[in-house]
């Protein structure tokens, strides 16, 4: 087979004892790969290359191949042609097409002169004579090409990088990819590079492309917390009613606390969901860290109804104050009389103090999930921690105590670690308040999916991610609440009609008005009073809604048993918590539109001075229950060694 490198028509060869006689052999153009098979595997660039001038004298000696690593692609599309007399706007645009050529066409170059007039670049690989020359035309910002020497001798780049393709390059080239698709991977940038310009760039780079793309789309960070005293003031304005405070440090301004809260959150609050209040928060994920505070209540359906927002610095007893301070103000000022409270949350000192201290007459209680998590840590044992939780469900006295024994049999020291922790703060049995049936407060897990990628915004940014995700549930809320017939929430009436169906055995005796006595076959007697609406077995009192014994004795006196249920799971109140709107907030170009110039006038807010720490960012939040669990052991069957696998075993054989 013959292969001729680049560069190699003036080269004399030297007679050899095998080789070929080509002195009758002049090609003036280059040979069709259609016509020959052994030509088959040769690239259109090959082929190119092949092309060779008259008079080449080649029956002196074999051929000198030049080894090709990575071939330059033949240039067919007009974006990556240059002519002399070519013009572009500007020194940069010029700057911006010979990299794209050089690129295109695998080979590096090296500026030689680059200033306002003038701009002068030759190819880097040594000895080849590839140049150009372009300056300003006079009068105007417009660079032409005024030389050039497009010849290579050169065999192109032998690595798989390539010195032009710099951070921006990346940027500009998946701009477009990155603003349809915002959550691309920089793997898939790294794929799609490769793919397209046969080239190969690290991860950082591809990494580095991708947030300056989005930091041109979203803004930056730094500008995030400058702009958010116009966003509250925007917040305001478009719904009236709200509340949206930020606060920072008096000394440098730098960003310490933000709090927003919606007219149309705190009017369902307060109308028509229950007095119930779940208290939790998130590490966020951007460039400045903080802390995301949130204050959730539940609506008739079970459903989360998200109250208040609070943004931290970082997670201090101090800021936890501070934030129930602001949810006290807020409730206050939107009701004629505090409604008693219940509030679940984790056992943190600062959110102790807060409830206390704000809301000194509210029912606190202790969340489950972070009640067990310290508890599995401490024993390590899963039946006991089914336990646990089941002793917490316990709707009587007895049946707590009655599950307390069974834990004692298995770890006295387990029954001694929950007999220490006071059952009022958990176990709904002893809880004071009404819980609903709710025992754990781990609210940012139940909205995991949008939540993630909201924390890694910046902040206003982010406050836009969970304004326009609740703007959009109280819309489908309040729709789909329109096409209920029952009386009842969809969740509420199911309780019901299953408390009818356990009901049809029961045997129901009356002692007068408003008592009754009720035998099941399987509980006994239970002691049911409607006007008090209260059943002997605390299942009407703790859920709102009449339990199987409260049911069979409304029915025996042909009493409606919706209408013992509490207003907050009737349909009339659902479609009323979502009965009020989460308006749109214009973009931020618009702000000042109609504004006087001295209104415009605000404090800057700096971003705080806490800095992400290097490496990736954790992308799934830890569940609770994931918190503190024994990691499997793994074992290698090479080497009878823990710690590895037979595929990553390193011992020698």
């Amino acid at each position: 087979d013959l292969a001729l490198g680049q560069g190699h028509e003036d080269e004399s060869m030297d007679d050899g004892e095998d080789h070929h006689d080509l002195g009758d052999l002049a090609l003036t153009e280059p040979h069709p790969l259609g016509e020959d098979d052994n030509l088959d595997h040769l690239s259109l660039e090959q082929a190119h290359d092949l092309a060779l001038e008259p008079g080449d004298d080649y029956s002196q000696g074999p051929l000198a191949v030049a080894p090709v690593v990575q071939s330059r692609m033949m240039v067919v599309s007009t974006e990556f042609q240059l002519v002399v007399g070519q013009e572009f706007p500007d020194v940069m645009s010029c700057r911006r097409a010979i990299r794209n050529t050089a690129i295109a066409c695998h080979f590096e170059i090296q500026t030689v002169k680059s200033d306002k007039t003038r701009f002068t670049a030759k190819c880097a690989a040594e000895g080849c004579p590839w140049r150009i020359h372009a300056a300003k035309l006079p009068g105007v910002p417009t660079f032409s090409i005024r030389t050039i020497l497009d010849k290579h001798t050169c065999v192109g780049i032998n690595h798989l990088g390539h010195q032009q393709a710099s951070v921006q390059w990346v940027a500009s080239t998946v701009e477009e990819r990155l603003r349809e698709n915002p959550h691309c991977k920089p793997k898939e940038i790294l794929e799609e590079i490769h793919k397209s310009h046969g080239i190969t760039l690290s991860y950082k780079q591809a990494w580095r492309g991708k947030e300056r793309i989005m930091a041109a789309v979203r803004g930056s960070f730094e500008e995030g917390y400058r702009i958010l005293p116009g966003y509250c003031r925007q917040v305001e304005r478009t719904n009236p009613g709200s509340i949206a405070r930020v606060y920072g440090n008096p000394d440098d301004n730098c960003f310490r606390r933000l709090f927003i809260s919606f007219y149309a959150s705190i009017y369902g609050f307060v109308n028509a969901c229950r007095p119930l209040i779940g208290l939790d928060r998130t590490t966020l994920k951007n460039k400045y860290l903080g802390t995301l505070f949130l204050a959730s209540a539940f609506d008739g359906d079970g459903a989360l109804f998200p109250l208040a927002f609070g943004v931290v610095d970082e997670e201090t007893d101090e800021n936890w104050i501070w934030f129930l301070s602001e949810l006290h103000e807020l409730l206050e000022k939107n009701t004629e009389n505090m409604p008693r409270l219940t509030i679940l949350s984790d056992r943190r000192k600062g959110i102790v103090d807060g409830v206390d201290f704000n809301f000194p007459t509210a029912f606190h209680g202790f969340c489950m999930r972070h009640v067990s998590e310290t508890f599995r840590k401490e024993f390590s044992n899963s039946v006991l921690v089914n336990l646990l939780w089941e002793a917490a469900n316990a709707l009587t006295v007895i049946e707590f105590e009655t599950k307390l024994l069974e834990i004692e049999d298995t770890s006295q020291e387990a029954v001694c670690w929950i007999r220490r922790l006071p059952p009022r703060l958990w176990a709904t049995a002893y809880f004071e308040g009404i819980r609903y049936g709710h025992l754990t407060a781990n609210i940012m897990e139940s909205m995991n999916s949008w939540i993630l990628d909201a924390s890694v915004l910046p902040i206003n940014q982010m406050m836009e991610v969970l304004r326009r995700q609740l703007m959009t549930w109280f819309n489908e809320r309040r729709e789909a609440s329109m096409q209920w017939a029952t009386i009842l929430v969809p969740t509420a009436e199911r309780r019901v009609q299953e408390a009818i169906e356990r009901a049809r055995g029961f045997q129901v005796a009356r002692a007068n008005e408003a008592e009754f006595e009720v035998i099941s076959p399987h509980e006994g007697t239970n002691v049911v009073d409607i006007r008090n609406r209260c059943c002997l077995c605390r299942g009407w009192q703790l859920y709102g809604a009449p339990c199987s014994h409260g049911v069979a004795a409304l029915l025996s006196c042909r009493q409606n048993v919706h209408r013992y249920t509490e207003s907050c799971f009737t349909v009339a109140t659902y479609r009323k918590t979502y009965s009020q709107t989460i308006h749109p907030i214009p973009d931020k170009t618009l702000w000042n539109e109609g504004q006087p110039a001295e209104d415009r006038l605000e404090v800057i807010i700096n971003p705080p001075k806490s800095l992400r720490p290097p490496g990736r960012p954790r992308k799934t939040r830890v569940r609770a229950e994931d918190l503190g669990r024994v990691k499997r052991v793994v074992h290698c069957s090479r080497c009878n060694q823990t710690g590895h696998f037979r595929t990553t075993c390193a011992a020698p054989i």
